[in-house]
């Protein structure tokens, strides 16, 4: 069956088996040049889906923060907190990684 979500989703790449999810297929960010190291601000603490919607104008691209800095968020609400130095992707690569 064709995936029922949207390319924002993290969980777009993977398949629908009857009512559940099939097996994961992960979405991966490759490290680019281009992409920007930032502290996270207080306004954005335990909010990524903010930090898209400003970054990307979409709320739904908050688990990309996440995605393209494994080494840093292993809880994306929890750990993204003010301080924390993270890579922010370009919204470039994040149209070429979802097709949008």
């Amino acid at each position: 069956m064709a995936a029922v979500y949207s390319k924002s989703s993290p969980y777009y790449n993977t398949s629908v088996a009857g009512q559940y999810l099939d097996t994961w297929k992960s979405i991966t960010f490759p490290a680019n040049t281009f992409d920007i190291q930032w502290a996270i601000t207080p306004q954005y603490a335990n909010r990524p889906d903010l930090l898209a919607y400003d970054l990307y104008g979409d709320s739904n691209l908050w688990w990309v923060f996440a995605v393209r800095n494994p080494e840093v968020i292993n809880d994306s609400i929890y750990d993204f907190t003010a301080g924390t130095s993270i890579y922010l992707p370009q919204q470039a690569t994040i149209n070429q990684v979802l097709g949008i």
